[in-house]
């Protein structure tokens, strides 16, 4: 095999896997609106149970619903056979995964889920299997061929299912309206949960700010700045304030050159800086920032001055 084969051995793959995936519209029927009805009506949880790489897909499947407002988990059907179905109330809707239908780890749990009275939605590709016929809603992932050229590994059947499962999640992300503030609730330590959820005063720098008088000269002012490591200096101005970055040092030198170090803070500083007020979401603020194209905001309250926030 060489390069070339490589490569078309990929294409066919991302091929057959994409029509897999376009194919799932059309099998698309009262089943799914019911599946999600249920789901947003129940009072409990989804539990999400499959095995093997039905399993592997089921954890991916659980992880999204949890973390767009559908609280979910994924439960081994081994272990729920030897102890967890303990954990299943008569609230939870279970979503039963297998391609095939027949998973005899998945099947064995069918007397307990209907004595219990959950209602089940399974995912498989064969619409006539008992783990079909047995559930309340049935969502069709069937494939006409995996990827895998001995029809053996699971592949496009698994990104099929996949998509399913993203299909639901997102519809009912839809249903209950759930904004970024909400998905950032649940993701507080990633980048959204940082911009939609933290305040400025969450993480400006508010010890030894570097304030200067409007009489400072050049040399005093890169001092402060240097002992800060801000890259700004905050100038004290009459009633107001100024602010000094790097760049107005480079350019007060670049203009006045030796004469530069005899200048007054007054003379080269930017008047009215932007600002931001205390309780300002750090979302807000990085668009302040963004918008006039700078790199730091000092942050107020109604006595001054009380931090420095930056990108």
């Amino acid at each position: 095999m060489n390069d070339s084969t490589f490569i078309a051995s990929a294409g066919r793959v991302f091929d057959i896997e994409a029509r897999a995936v376009a194919a799932l519209a059309a099998r698309l029927n009262e089943d799914y609106s019911r599946a999600v009805r249920t789901i947003l009506a129940s009072t409990g949880r989804v539990i999400v149970c499959g095995m093997g790489k039905s399993g592997i897909v089921g954890r991916k499947i659980a992880a999204t619903l949890a973390s767009t407002g559908t609280p979910a988990f994924f439960m081994h059907p081994g272990e729920a056979y030897h102890g967890d179905l303990g954990m299943v109330t008569d609230n939870d809707v279970f979503v039963a995964i297998s391609n095939s239908g027949e998973t005899h780890e998945v099947i064995q749990l069918l007397p307990f889920l209907k004595q219990n009275g959950n209602v089940v939605i399974a995912i498989t590709g064969k619409p006539g299997s008992t783990l079909a016929n047995a559930a309340h809603c049935h969502l069709n992932v069937a494939v006409e061929s995996e990827a895998c050229p001995l029809q053996l590994a699971p592949t496009a059947s698994t990104t099929a299912t996949l998509a399913m499962g993203d299909a639901l999640a997102v519809t009912l992300m839809e249903a209950r309206d759930f904004r970024p503030e909400s998905f950032a609730r649940f993701h507080p330590g990633g980048s959204l949960g940082r911009r939609l959820l933290r305040m400025v005063e969450d993480e400006m720098v508010s010890d030894a700010l570097p304030f200067v008088d409007d009489t400072a000269k050049v040399m005093e002012v890169v001092s402060v700045m240097t002992r800060s490591n801000l890259g700004i200096a905050i100038v004290r101005a009459g009633e107001g304030h100024g602010l000094v970055t790097d760049g107005d040092i480079r350019r007060v030198i670049e203009i006045h050159g030796q004469d530069a170090f005899g200048k007054s803070a007054s003379e080269f500083m930017s008047r009215n800086p932007v600002t931001a007020r205390i309780g300002t979401r750090v979302e807000d603020a990085l668009a302040l920032l963004e918008r006039h194209k700078i790199t730091s905001l000092l942050v107020v309250d109604h006595a001054g001055i009380v931090g420095v926030f930056k990108k």
